[in-house]
């Protein structure tokens, strides 16, 4: 078949993900879509993956999105009359200590805030739905009767002939060989078989996606990992609807297969394959057996399934899988080349995936911007860092680890670090800080006192660190403390058409006089928060914008993608050209005035504004804001001076008892405070009007602004969630987020941020509430409220205003 000269959109790749692609744009979107294989449909690593179907993840958006790929697979065949190989036979979770234990009680939670169905198990219940199963070291089981299996191959069919009954065009044996690109644009993909001219391309080349997008100067961050999975044998009584298995504390899984069973696991020593590029003939091959290195799961797989030592292996199956630094797979929207979109390094679940990951990222490419919050796969979440392949290699190799280790929370990778060090890393050291990593950076989590031992203890309960944190945020609170945000992500932008440019990208008014400073959003065309950030106007045509550590190339990206063309508008990146030094609490100015002359009183320096001050003979960007609800300023100064200014500011806060902070204070002093984080408590599925953030909204002006249309569309109108904050008072309650809210013992949501609130010396969660009638104030405050914490139900009582008032540590709660 002759190769197109043209399309509308080019698909690279023909496994599960590619197909899924391409049909939901042919069926959904009516695109012209040409797909393209370099050997045959189905090659890579979807032709031998296991087809094991999980659907619960800790975003209830990746869990829609497999929700999805469940329904898909349920009806696909009725539409293409080609088998899936769907069975729904439910998914198994062992547990055999009281820590599993608690995190599946946690996820038992976490499924019904999510609208699913999961039921906890006694050992004699798994041993009646399982009877070949040693039950004897089990602390009980995990239920999800509609997780289930797949055939990958039949599936990837299935979706290919859909694709093609809705007018998509499919060519295999068709290799890529590079991209005709124009200003960073891709224009056309060269192939061996000749050019197609193209508006936008989807890399889901699977292990090959790294180098087919180093073909347009992108990056993607993933690893082969050698997986191995036997199939077995006939096993005499195993049923054919048998659940599938997950034993994540023997670090096994299990599924039937044509009377036998299919058992692989996760080592804790994986085996990495290439970090180079990987051989483009590589397409129905495995790499040789290694009984050697699968006898760790085949020892506990015995033990678990004794039947498992008295039949034959049929075949073992070891072939790469890609897999990514984080452990979550990647989507979207490439920062260096606007028309490049990617879907890969899907962790051996892309068969659970690839229903919903088609689906999702055919609606990005159609509309430029995420239907979901997905954030937590969205590829936008890397850095440069992240092209060096050995520290990927060595970091995914850490995350294959953890892929069924115990989900403690507040737990840190350790591989590859330190990476990034602020100027402050030896001092910080030597004041026992425990540091953690955010996008390579070391960062104080918390200080250890003289007796407590400087690293985190993985726990389910109050940790270790708990007493400690609690020190640092009465001391913020109480006198001063200094946290180093060096690793703050900060962008400059100048020119003419700078400030109009920022008026339509940014939700809040920008045009206010040089010096000022304004916290705002930055919308979607849905109205859901894609950002937040603080501008500060530092001339006529100069803004200074700053934002979160692990947003730098996210929100850099979406600045850059919305500006005008053609306008007079330079954005750069200055991140490691500023360290930040945030002096915080109420003898803040006391600190302040000792090292600088500069007017730094509430007249001279009102909140909200910018201004450059002298601090040991260097310039700084002073800014008036805070995130933990106390007097203070952000000092950003030139990043080889930010060791002098820290001494300074020391040495001048001593009578004052000025201490280094760490992260995990500022996580408990700005909840209480009610500060908002992005990509929990506001994300791109919501509104600032849900989010009680309509105040930074200039929706009455006359300017423009991208989302405008969509919130002038509900002002006024009932909202059907409303973000609130929920305190309790028992104080056994540990809350980590998810956890379920119950209004008059119904479900109306569940928390988005939970920790712990020192001041109120309680524990405090936000989250939404949600009614499709309405959430006015009086139907919040009518309510009686539970919070759902690994099962447990515990009265809470409900705040539409911070627990600790904002202007003071007033305790409301």
């Amino acid at each position: 078949m002759t190769l197109p000269d043209r399309a509308q959109i080019v698909v690279i790749g023909g496994g599960i993900i590619g197909c899924s692609t391409a049909y939901h744009l042919a069926r959904d979107h009516k695109a012209d879509v040409v797909l393209i294989e370099q050997g045959k449909l189905t090659s890579g690593s979807t032709w031998h993956a296991a087809g094991l179907v999980g659907q619960l993840r800790s975003s209830a958006s990746i869990t829609k999105v497999l929700k999805y790929s469940v329904d898909l697979y349920k009806r696909l065949d009725a539409e293409t009359g080609l088998e899936t190989g769907w069975k729904m036979t439910g998914c198994l979770r062992l547990a055999t200590n009281e820590d599993r234990w608690t995190e599946f009680k946690r996820l038992a939670t976490t499924a019904g805030s999510f609208g699913m169905d999961m039921h906890l198990l006694s050992p004699a219940e798994v041993k009646a739905m399982w009877p070949l199963m040693n039950v004897d070291d089990l602390v009980g089981a995990s239920w999800l009767p509609t997780d289930g299996q797949a055939s990958p191959s039949d599936i990837t069919q299935s979706l290919a002939k859909g694709a093609r009954m809705h007018g998509a065009r499919i060519h295999e044996n068709v290799r890529v060989t590079g991209f005709d690109m124009h200003e960073g644009h891709i224009v056309a993909v060269k192939t061996d078989r000749g050019d197609i001219a193209c508006d936008k391309v989807v890399n889901c080349g699977g292990q090959w996606a790294r180098q087919l997008g180093a073909m347009a100067g992108i990056n993607v961050p993933l690893q082969p990992v050698k997986h191995q999975y036997i199939i077995t044998d006939r096993i005499e009584g195993l049923a054919s609807d048998a659940p599938t298995i997950r034993d994540p504390d023997r670090r096994t899984y299990f599924k039937e297969e044509v009377g036998g069973l299919v058992m692989g696991g996760y080592e804790p020593n994986p085996q990495a394959w290439t970090t180079g590029d990987v051989p483009s003939d590589w397409e129905f091959r495995l790499f040789d057996d290694d009984f050697d290195h699968f006898e760790q799961h085949m020892t506990q797989a015995m033990e678990r399934i004794p039947a498992l030592g008295q039949v034959g292996v049929k075949q073992m199956i070891n072939g790469p899988e890609s897999f990514t630094p984080d452990g979550n797979f990647i989507l979207g929207a490439a920062p260096e080349c606007d028309n490049m979109y990617v879907g890969a390094g899907f962790n051996a679940f892309g068969i659970a995936s690839g229903g919903g990951a088609g689906w999702v990222l055919a609606e990005w490419v159609m509309a430029g911007e995420a239907p979901l919050d997905l954030w937590v796969v969205d590829i936008r979440r890397f850095a440069g860092m992240h092209s060096d392949r050995q520290w990927v290699c060595d970091r995914t190799l850490e995350a294959y680890g953890k892929h069924y280790t115990i989900g403690f929370p507040h737990e840190e990778y350790t591989s590859g670090r330190p990476r990034i060090v602020s100027p402050l890393y030896e001092r910080l050291k030597s004041h026992r800080a425990v540091f953690g990593s955010k996008l390579g950076w070391e960062r104080p989590n918390w200080f250890a006192p003289e007796g407590v031992e400087p690293r985190d203890i993985p726990a389910m309960g109050r940790q270790n660190w708990f007493d400690a944190v609690g020190l640092e945020h009465r001391h913020v609170r109480e006198h001063v403390g200094i946290f180093d945000q060096s690793s703050f992500a900060k962008y400059e932008m100048t020119g003419a058409d700078a400030l109009a440019a920022l008026n339509r990208i940014c939700a809040n008014r920008i045009d206010r006089p040089v010096g000022r400073l304004t916290y705002t959003q930055l919308l979607n065309s849905r109205g859901g928060i894609e950002a937040d950030l603080t501008v500060a106007r530092l001339g006529e045509e100069r803004f200074y914008i700053v934002t979160g550590t692990g947003f730098r190339t996210h929100d850099l990206a979406w600045i850059r993608e919305h500006l005008p063309e053609g306008g007079d508008v330079t954005l750069t990146d200055i991140t490691e050209t500023f360290g930040t030094l945030s002096l915080m609490g109420p003898d803040a100015r006391h600190v302040l005035e000792k090292v600088t002359d500069a007017g730094v009183g509430n007249v001279a320096f009102p909140f909200g504004h910018a201004r450059e001050i002298a601090i040991a003979g260097h310039t700084v960007r002073a800014l008036r804001v805070t995130y933990v609800g106390e007097l203070g300023w952000e000092l950003h100064v030139p990043i080889a001076a930010t060791g002098e200014v820290f001494d300074a500011l020391m040495a001048a806060g001593a009578p004052f008892d000025i201490r280094p902070v760490g992260y995990r204070a500022l996580e408990s002093l700005r909840l209480e405070k009610g500060y908002r984080a992005w990509g929990s408590d506001i994300t791109p599925n919501d509104t600032p009007f849900e989010a009680g953030l309509g105040w930074a909204v200039k929706l009455k002006s006359n300017i423009d602004f991208i989302g405008a249309r969509a919130l002038r569309a509900i002002a006024g109108k009932p909202l059907t969630k409303r973000l609130a904050a929920f305190v309790i008072d028992d104080p056994d309650a540990v809350l980590v987020g998810r956890e379920t809210i119950l209004r008059n013992g119904q479900p109306v949501g569940y928390l988005t941020s939970g920790g712990y609130g020192y001041t109120v010396g309680k524990s405090i969660g936000y989250g939404y509430v949600r009614d499709e009638d309405g959430v006015s104030d009086d139907f919040l405050a009518r309510g009686d409220y539970e919070l759902v914490i690994a099962l447990a139900k515990f009265p809470a009582r409900i705040h539409l205003a911070p627990p600790v008032d904002p202007d003071n540590a007033r305790v409301k709660a």
